[in-house]
């Protein structure tokens, strides 16, 4: 799993690749977190999931952790192109009523 982010007109985007299970997301857990500190003053945050080709309940939750530290900085979390996979496990997991695919 790899985490790159950057920032482009008041938006941090996150492009996550390779596989988003229980191991992959300790791998880049620690690294998402400190570019979202980083960039907090951000308008809005963006998980782009063209890049994950596998994804599990670890995923959820690391998601999930995500959006739960964003809500309480008032900043919206969105997902962008995610793949076949990585969108039946979000749809399934019914995370679009929380954070929206854009």
């Amino acid at each position: 799993m790899n985490a790159v982010a950057k920032v482009s007109q008041n938006t941090l985007y996150i492009f996550l690749s390779g596989d988003l299970d229980e191991y992959g997301a300790g791998l880049v857990r620690g690294q998402v977190d400190a570019a979202i500190e980083a960039h907090l003053a951000c308008d809005r945050v963006v998980f782009d999931f063209s890049g994950v080709q596998f994804m599990d309940s670890t995923g959820i939750g690391f998601l999930i952790g995500r959006y739960k530290r964003l809500r309480r900085a008032g900043t919206p979390l969105y997902v962008q192109s995610p793949t076949p996979a990585a969108d039946r496990i979000l749809s399934i997991g019914g995370l679009y009523s929380i954070i929206p695919k854009i």
